[in-house]
């Protein structure tokens, strides 16, 4: 299960890594937590009055389409309006995210843990600060208070039987791959789009414990971004703007962090599902 807080993220974060397990067998489930209602259209072919007017249901297909490509078996809305970037009056609104009751919205991820009842969780990490959405970071608050709650039994009584998750991953962009990536644009004689900003947020390489290899599932990124076509410029020079087979050779893994688990599972780790009791022999 992997959580995350608009349409789109799940194409970003760690998109190689569901669509191995999918093709390995493992049921994959998506937890959307909003509906994206306030994503710019950054797609210039996109920004339409019929695709402004309706952007949360245009937003809503464009996941589905992102999901099926990626091999998602299910997607879950926990059903919170999008509460816009950070700093924006938006961030007050009383139906968004940032809004909402703490325990209520944990209430509702516990829910979809004990119907589901995953293994392993992945969520974003406790630093953020480079990037501080206020739905991201309310996404961590939940995610690492539902992995608890959902075994619960005195817990959310009412959200089904109390299930404990194994293990519990932070999914983040390495400073490796993007140096790395950066650099090939230099090599290449190209501008890159990783200014000098890029490289002063923080460097979390020290924290991952885990690198999951997808060669051979390094397109999926691009193929769901593109899925996305009110958020997603296909000129963009950010996602595309390295010819197809310099990406599939510059960092081949998913980063993660794994910040609970339940297993003894030894660090460094391959993948997601190492030491849990069904895949360990895998």
């Amino acid at each position: 299960m992997t959580v995350h807080a608009h349409p789109d993220d799940e194409a970003s974060k760690g998109p190689g890594t569901v669509a191995k397990a999918h093709d390995q067998g493992i049921h994959t489930v998506l937890v959307c937590c909003t509906g994206g209602e306030l994503g710019d259209i950054l797609n210039p072919a996109m920004d339409r009055p019929e695709v402004r007017d309706h952007l949360a249901e245009v937003r809503r297909d464009e996941l589905a389409a992102s999901a099926a490509i990626i091999g998602y078996d299910e997607v879950v809305m926990l059903g919170y309006h999008d509460s816009g970037m950070a700093g924006s009056p938006s961030n007050h609104d009383p139906r968004c995210f940032a809004q909402a009751d703490p325990d209520e919205a944990v209430g509702r991820l516990v829910a979809e843990i004990r119907r589901h009842r995953p293994q392993v969780i992945v969520t974003y990490p406790d630093e953020q600060s480079g990037y501080p959405h206020p739905d991201h970071l309310r996404v961590h608050e939940i995610s690492v208070v539902a992995f608890d709650a959902a075994a619960d039994p005195n817990a959310y009584p009412d959200a089904g039987e109390p299930w404990q998750p194994l293990k519990l991953y932070y999914t983040l962009w390495s400073r490796a791959r993007l140096a790395a990536t950066h650099e090939r644009f230099v090599a290449l004689g190209l501008e890159s789009p990783f200014t000098p900003e890029w490289f002063e947020r923080p460097d979390l390489d020290h924290r991952i414990t885990t690198q999951v290899d997808i060669t051979g599932y390094t397109d999926v990124r691009g193929r769901a971004l593109l899925a996305h076509r009110t958020q997603v410029d296909p000129e963009s020079p950010f996602w595309f703007g390295l010819p197809d087979d310099e990406m599939r050779s510059i960092h081949p893994y998913d980063d993660y962090v794994l910040a609970r688990s339940h297993v003894d599972a030894p660090i460094p780790e391959a993948d997601l599902f190492a030491a849990v009791p069904a895949f360990a022999d895998r």
